[in-house]
């Protein structure tokens, strides 16, 4: 009896620390803040700063691969919505023997930023470097390292996935780790801002009088070239919150200069996908996005 209750107690506090918050950004070196930038920083002003931070989802390390997703909440670029579009993509992706870390970026409307549009692309800029620089310690490889964003979330893949420019001013060996992903999933993504765009996300990232050329740099079907990472996205056609034209404009891009990937879109399921959909057709996701997986990396 005392050895069954002695298991049990081990079996709890393995699920309870199984996941763990990261800070990935060096301390004090967090950039485009108005208040980290300020020469007068007071306690109060610090303690308002929103932490830009990582949960972790590891799986056993019996079952544990080599690869790694940074997983990407939506919400439309003004909150960030865990639940299952986020959380529950990690640890279904545990189950797949691959390493799981929630992001919690800086949302454009905070009013501490000084540059507003490139503050979540500095977030899973310097994630990408701080997984990569600590992959040891995880048993993972610094080089399958992907993303994957729902929603706005996607939108921030795409990004993160096109974007050369390294924009978290980290010096020293911080400086030549890549912030390039090496395979992207993107579920139902935000992916141009214009005339397909969902309007909350554009108004919220680039502010409701953007200039035609500024939507059309943030529009990522504009910004994919030979050296985007492998891409995997799915959508649904009733989807009336991010139309799939978005999802088309990017495969269609993707196409256009060779990048490997693939691109599913259901009949329905609006704007979602869930670990939990129990639809006959679009819950095949999951043994599509497996298959995808288990191949990148090993051709």
């Amino acid at each position: 009896m005392k050895k069954t209750f002695f298991l049990f107690i081990i079996f709890l506090f393995t699920q309870i620390t199984a996941q763990e918050k990261l800070m990935f950004w060096p301390k004090g070196e967090k950039p485009n803040s108005k208040i980290l930038a300020s020469k007068t920083k007071k306690k109060k002003d610090l303690a308002k700063l929103k932490e830009a931070e990582l949960f972790a989802f590891l799986p056993p390390i019996k079952e544990r691969g080599k690869k790694s997703m940074i997983v990407i909440p939506g919400g439309g670029y003004s909150k960030l919505t865990y639940d299952e579009g986020a959380f529950q993509i990690a640890k279904w992706m545990n189950t797949k023997g691959i390493s799981a870390f929630v992001l919690n970026y800086r949302l454009p409307t905070s009013p501490d930023l000084i540059q507003k549009e490139i503050a979540p692309l500095q977030d899973i800029q310097a994630s990408i470097k701080y997984i990569r620089k600590n992959a040891a310690q995880w048993g993972i490889s610094p080089d399958q390292v992907g993303v994957v964003g729902t929603s706005a979330g996607g939108h921030l893949a795409a990004m993160v996935s096109n974007t050369s420019t390294d924009y978290t001013e980290l010096k020293d060996d911080w400086a030549t780790i890549s912030t390039i992903p090496n395979f992207a999933i993107l579920f139902c993504p935000v992916i141009d801002l214009g005339e397909f765009a969902h309007v909350g996300s554009r108004n919220s990232l680039l502010g409701e009088n953007a200039s035609p050329e500024k939507i059309q740099e943030y529009s990522m079907q504009n910004r994919v070239t030979d050296k985007t990472p492998p891409t995997i996205l799915f959508h649904n056609q009733d989807d009336t919150a991010v139309p799939p034209m978005n999802s088309i404009l990017y495969f269609k891009a993707m196409t256009k200069h060779k990048v490997k990937g693939s691109m599913f879109i259901f009949p329905k399921g609006g704007h979602r996908f869930f670990v939990t959909d129990k639809d006959a057709m679009s819950e095949n996701w999951k043994k599509l996005c497996s298959d995808w997986l288990a191949g990148i990396g090993n051709e």
